[in-house]
């Protein structure tokens, strides 16, 4: 007997959208307040694990083809190399810069290197934590 949850799915698909907004926002709040990289990552990688709670993993992986291990391992990758950068051009290591930028619709914007080291922050936490609730799924 299948039940009928289409209330369920309906709602987490809305819910889902807000989550993932409110992680986006939290990932690029975190270079002048609280948030950034590994709380935006968590955030994230929450409605990834809601989604994998309320369909299936075969529907999920139609839907977001992403092996999740190798997301974790690009993400250390870019924080690693957005660190060793500054190295290359006679700077200290995880020295971060920045520069301010005219946008038509934003106005004046900072534009700062340390969006690509929370980034890599942001997709290890991502990969991680949905490859760590994917292994424990398995053995249930």
């Amino acid at each position: 007997m299948k039940i009928n949850d289409v209330i369920l799915k309906t709602v987490t698909a809305i819910v889902v959208f807000i989550i993932l907004t409110f992680g986006v926002e939290l990932f690029f709040a975190g270079h002048n307040n609280p948030g950034g990289g590994f709380i935006g990552g968590l955030v994230l990688s929450s409605a990834f694990v809601l989604l994998y709670l309320v369909f299936d993993i075969e529907t999920v992986h139609k839907g977001i083809p992403f092996d999740f291990k190798k997301v974790a391992a690009f993400g250390v990758l870019l924080a690693v190399l957005s660190s060793l950068g500054p190295v290359f051009f006679g700077a200290s290591f995880l020295t971060q810069t920045h520069i301010d930028v005219v946008l038509p619709v934003f106005g004046s914007t900072e534009l700062a290197t340390v969006i690509l080291f929370e980034a890599g922050v942001a997709l290890t936490v991502v990969g991680s934590v949905v490859t760590i609730i994917l292994s424990i799924s398995e053995d249930v």
